[in-house]
């Protein structure tokens, strides 16, 4: 399942599931770069990972920044073997109460991103004719989850997205995949949970596994379908979720 030697872009690598990524790649020696907007967070993790672990500071909104990123990213690292579109904003609100403009923030950074950063991270991809990319869903594109309208709308686009690269992308060398995490015990899944018994009753109740999952479970998940070991899997959406998805 080797992947030494490659070179790996992680974005929102610093914390939570891309933390976890993060280490697994880097422990697997592979050359990975964070991307995101707190560069206390980027600079401690890539301190603490050593040498292969390097960091850029910038904010995915801004679309018309990314071509100038990843070219200055091919220069500085060399061919780019695997792409994973971890990052990510969410907002907790009731649909009628939802504003245009934080609809649109939401896709904005979760979806219209994802796509630009890949289609450019592809074009170098296209002339090395091998490739990887591995985008991150979310049970809020399984089932209805209420309070996260603008969420569940850009993470069921990505799995559209997915499919639709993965069949245009494949038969040139690049394979697409996605995960949908379930729900992992993160500092940020922990406190929303911790604060609301009802709810986590809930999750817990309906999934079969009974407990949370971890980050480095949906870490494992990432580094197989970068690996060989995933050569002829493409297009597919994987849930890492204890059985959540299909829970009753």
């Amino acid at each position: 399942m080797t992947l030494k030697n490659k070179t790996a872009i992680v974005t929102g690598g610093a914390s939570g599931l891309g933390l976890a990524t993060t280490k697994k790649l880097v422990e697997n020696s592979i050359r990975t770069i964070i991307i995101g907007r707190n560069e206390n967070n980027l600079a401690s993790v890539s301190e603490s990972l050593g040498e292969l672990c390097s960091y850029i500071v910038f904010d995915l909104s801004d679309l018309k920044g990314i071509p100038q990123l990843v070219e200055g990213l091919v220069q500085e690292f060399g061919p780019i073997d695997l792409l994973v579109n971890n990052a990510g904003v969410n907002q907790k609100k009731p649909f009628t109460e939802v504003t245009d403009e934080e609809f649109q923030q939401v896709i904005l950074t979760n979806l219209t991103s994802v796509f630009v950063l890949s289609r450019e991270v592809a074009k170098s991809m296209l002339k090395q004719k091998t490739g990887c990319i591995i985008n991150i869903s979310s049970m809020a594109a399984q089932y209805g989850i209420p309070y996260v309208i603008a969420y569940t709308a850009a993470k069921t686009g990505i799995e559209g997205m997915t499919k639709a690269m993965a069949v245009e992308l494949s038969p040139q060398g690049i394979r697409v995949n996605c995960v949908a995490p379930g729900f992992i015990a993160t500092n940020m899944s922990a406190k929303a949970l911790d604060d609301d018994p009802k709810r986590k009753q809930k999750v817990l109740s309906r999934t079969p596994m009974g407990k949370l999952g971890l980050p480095e479970d949906v870490a494992e998940a990432i580094y197989y379908l970068a690996s060989d070991a995933a050569k002829y899997v493409t297009g597919v959406i994987l849930p890492v979720d204890g059985g959540n998805s299909i829970g009753f």
